[in-house]
């Protein structure tokens, strides 16, 4: 007879229910490497589509708007806030940018990032249910990010605060140089892409064609890892251990931000680590609403890539557009986490969103499209 237990009816022993477990763990953490590859070569084949067209988008921006599409566009482009926010921190202590033309695009880019991990949900898309929570988690991001820029760039364009305020605190450090910060796991992850886009540049010869290779192994790379990573989470992380990631992460939204900012910290990507949470929101492990100060950490962990960079710049204006990037992000926390009703705001707003993208799937690709890309461009196309 056969039961939950196998054939015989028995339950596994502990030994063996221990073994299963560390070979799904490592089984989860092999998926999770090839998932940050497929993060790096998404970027990369990106990257070199759109290589000359990247370049020309950051210069001659003096409108606020354009500014701000910009700064979406060129993120959506390079797969990372880290990399547009340490290159306008390189044009603007190269002077091609003013601190002030630069605020927006800063701005930008903290929306543009948000696509990696919306496109990440579309992983569990025929799954209704774990697609409902993986979209929730993905467009809570794009959602507060958002409404961030919708209540501080009017404020910037009008009263100049950011820069000005960065500008005081960049007088209090003067002019620094020499930092530089190598993360191991961006490390690791990079050599495991190399080995990727050395075959594909033997493959074909083409630059343009090897990026569409790598562009199309990074789309599969994510969604194939993502879906067994959602299902090797739920297994691995069931029962007490979910419980306790829930209730330490639920305790404080603190502590919470402060996971997030350590995550970010430790990939050097607001992307990587935010769409990490993904498969966890998807599988039920981690609950919207601790994931939440976890995104919001994120978005401050990924300042340190700029900061870096501007250390490495002699022009304090470097320093000052950097420190605009963690003031910005540190603002948008300050407004919205505290009160409960502002708090709460973009977490319904993703769960209507989820609900809409479950009923019509062809939205999300609409919504991805729209607001990543048309909007984007059609701004820069009117009033640049």
């Amino acid at each position: 007879m056969t039961t939950a237990g196998g054939p015989t009816g028995r339950a596994p022993s502990p030994e063996v229910s221990g073994v299963i477990r560390a070979v799904r763990v490592g089984l989860l953490l092999v998926l999770l490497y090839a998932f940050l590859v497929g993060v790096d070569l998404l970027g990369t084949g990106i990257a070199g589509l759109g290589e000359e067209f990247t370049d020309r988008l950051f210069r001659g921006v003096g409108n606020p708007l354009a500014g701000l599409a910009v700064g979406i566009l060129a993120t959506v482009l390079a797969q990372s806030s880290s990399v547009t926010t340490a290159t306008i921190v390189g044009l603007v202590g190269a002077g091609v940018l003013s601190v002030h033309d630069a605020v927006p695009m800063i701005m930008g880019a903290n929306i543009g990032t948000t696509v990696t991990n919306t496109l990440a949900s579309v992983g569990s898309i025929r799954r209704p249910e774990e697609f409902r929570r993986a979209f929730a988690g993905a467009t809570m991001h794009d959602f507060f990010n958002v409404a961030s820029v919708v209540i501080l760039l009017p404020i910037e364009v009008v009263t100049g605060v950011l820069a000005r305020l960065a500008v005081e605190l960049s007088d209090l450090v003067g002019d620094a140089s020499g930092g530089e910060f190598n993360s191991p796991v961006q490390e690791g992850v990079q050599a495991g892409a190399g080995v990727v886009e050395s075959a594909a540049a033997a493959l074909v010869g083409p630059p343009r064609v090897a990026a569409a290779l790598l562009l199309a192994t990074g789309l599969g790379l994510l969604f194939g890892t993502l879906v067994a990573i959602t299902k090797n989470m739920r297994v691995v992380m069931a029962g007490p251990a979910e419980r306790s990631l829930n209730a330490v992460l639920g305790r404080s939204g603190v502590l919470g931000i402060l996971v997030g900012a350590l995550l970010t910290v430790s990939v050097q990507s607001s992307s990587i680590s935010t769409s990490l949470l993904i498969p966890m929101i998807a599988a039920g492990v981690l609950r919207l609403e601790n994931a939440y100060p976890v995104t919001l950490g994120a978005n401050l962990g990924t300042t340190i890539t700029a900061l870096l960079a501007a250390l490495a710049i002699p022009q304090i204006a470097g320093l000052q557009i950097a420190l605009v990037h963690l003031l910005f992000n540190l603002t948008g926390i300050l407004i919205f986490y505290p009160i409960p009703l502002l708090r709460r705001l973009p977490l319904r707003a993703s769960r209507k969103m989820a609900d809409l993208a479950v009923a019509r799937r062809t939205m999300v690709l609409v919504y991805v499209i729209l607001l990543f890309l048309v909007l984007p461009l059609g701004v820069i196309v009117i009033v640049r």
